[in-house]
């Protein structure tokens, strides 16, 4: 048994050894997995009726769109759209190492009742997710929230799971995922980079 976990752990290092400061994820694996994703939503949902697409800023926004615009193909309809920001829900403001940068958030019908989908891109530690379901409790009492993310990349902190999942990437804890998207930066990629790696993105 010994000798087996020895094997599974040695295993996960080499797989993060190999994606370091490598593309992992490039336009057309983006688009397909966002494809997949908005009909797993369809299906899980029985249609769009009811349901409200909210992205988490900044990317979380972007991918958000591509799905709402992707779903309103499939079932002719346009479903509604909100934007949130979770800068005043962080639970790291005490700490003062942060200088908040507060962003508008933009949900304009009510959420009463609604199968909200939050979209972002990276799911890490979790803290993000449930701040921003506390953001969005203050709008309204939905019927449900569920969760899509690009990525997830593990090391979770909270007890949160996500519904819907564009790939699942190993990294260590001390890597950082980096999504590129075409509205924002010219090009469609992600990227998980080593953390001795120069980078000015904040991901």
């Amino acid at each position: 048994m010994l000798l087996v976990g020895l094997s599974k752990g040695l295993f996960f290092c080499l797989q993060v050894e190999l994606i370091l400061n490598s593309i992992v994820f490039i336009e057309k694996d983006i688009s397909r997995a966002l494809t997949r994703i908005s009909h797993e939503i369809l299906e899980k949902n029985k249609g769009a009726n009811n349901l409200a697409i909210v992205g988490i800023r900044t990317r979380g926004v972007t991918l958000a769109e591509r799905v709402r615009k992707k779903i309103n193909e499939i079932e002719g309809i346009e479903i509604n759209f909100g934007v949130l920001d979770i800068t005043l829900y962080r639970d790291d403001l005490a700490s003062g190492k942060q200088n908040p940068i507060i962003e508008k958030t933009n949900i304009s019908f009510p959420l009463d009742g609604k199968q909200v989908v939050l979209i972002d891109d990276v799911l890490f530690t979790g803290r993000t997710i449930r701040a921003a379901i506390d953001a969005l409790i203050d709008f309204g009492r939905p019927a449900s929230v569920q969760l899509g993310v690009l990525i997830d990349r593990g090391h979770r902190e909270l007890p949160i799971r996500p519904d819907y999942v564009g790939k699942n990437i190993p990294t260590s804890k001390t890597n950082r995922v980096q999504v590129l998207m075409r509205e924002d930066d010219g090009m469609d990629e992600v990227r998980v980079i080593d953390s001795s790696t120069p980078d000015n993105r904040d991901v």
